[in-house]
C-alpha cells in the first residue's frame, strides 16, 4: 500500500513557475513508476509526465514537453514536477500516482495509487 500526498500548488501568473512535490509512504517507493496527471473542470484526467524507478527514463505529454520536468528522490520517497513557462491552459488539479507497471505508463488505468491532488491556477 502506498499513500501519496501532493503539495506545491497555487496561483501563478502566466509565464511563471511552480514546483509540485509528492511525498509517498511505504518502503517500496523506488519500485514504482511515478506519474503526474491533471484534470481541468469539465475535462477528463490527462497524462502529464512519468518517471521510471531509477529516474533514468521519463515520458511527457506533448503539451508540456520542454516546460515541465519530472524527477524523483528515492531516498526521500518524493517525486517532483518542475513547471516553467506556465500557461492559463495548465490550470487544473494535479495528481500524483504510482504504478506497478513497467515502461511508459500514460493511462490512468495503469496506476494503482493516487493522491488527493493539488490545485494549480495560472492567470493570464
Amino acid at each position: 500500500q502506498v499513500q501519496l500526498v501532493e503539495s506545491g500548488g497555487g496561483l501563478v501568473q502566466a509565464g511563471g513557475s511552480l514546483r509540485l512535490s509528492c511525498a509517498a509512504s511505504g518502503r517500496t517507493f523506488s519500485s514504482y513508476v511515478m506519474g503526474w496527471f491533471r484534470q481541468a473542470p469539465g475535462k477528463e484526467r490527462e497524462f502529464v509526465a512519468a518517471i521510471n524507478w531509477s529516474g533514468g527514463y521519463t515520458w511527457y505529454a506533448d503539451s508540456v514537453k520542454g516546460r515541465f520536468t519530472i524527477s524523483r528522490d528515492n531516498a526521500k520517497n518524493t517525486v517532483y514536477l518542475q513547471m516553467i513557462s506556465l500557461k492559463p491552459e495548465d490550470t487544473a488539479v494535479y495528481y500524483c500516482a504510482a504504478s506497478t507497471g513497467i515502461g511508459a505508463t500514460m493511462r490512468t488505468t495503469q496506476y494503482n495509487y493516487w493522491g488527493q491532488g493539488t490545485q494549480v491556477t495560472v492567470s493570464s
